[in-house]
């Protein structure tokens, strides 16, 4: 979708439909926080998420665009702890989110002790 916007801004187009579905596509990925928001009466302060596949798509290791990247920053800024396992995408996270976040060694240590389980998928 933006690489359609960028096209169309290039040649002078507004792209107005492609606009209008990138930004329901956005907002898509705010979906689990307001519920995980919700469900903790918005306070997230020191409640531990599980987090369940980080890529784009599965068996790759790209998270660019990836609507796991919106929720655990979401979560990040009101202070949860978040531990992630993705069997393929840990390298790119590490370099994303360095120690801001804990990077688990299989899907039951992601759980263990967590408050909530997200689990990601296309």
């Amino acid at each position: 979708m933006k690489t359609l916007l960028k096209i169309g801004q290039d040649h002078g187009y507004s792209m107005n439909v492609i606009k209008a579905v990138e930004e329901v596509n956005e907002k898509q990925k705010l979906i689990i926080f307001d519920k995980l928001y919700k469900i903790f009466d918005g306070y997230l302060k020191n409640k531990t998420i599980a987090v369940w596949g980080v890529t784009f798509k599965p068996e790759i290791d790209d998270i660019r665009e990836a609507p796991s990247l919106v929720l655990i920053k979401s979560l990040l800024r009101e202070k949860a702890i978040i531990k992630v396992y993705d069997p393929v995408g840990m390298i790119p996270l590490k370099k994303e989110f360095e120690d801001k976040i804990t990077y688990s060694r299989d899907m039951y240590d992601a759980v263990n002790e967590s408050d909530a389980l997200i689990f990601l998928t296309e």
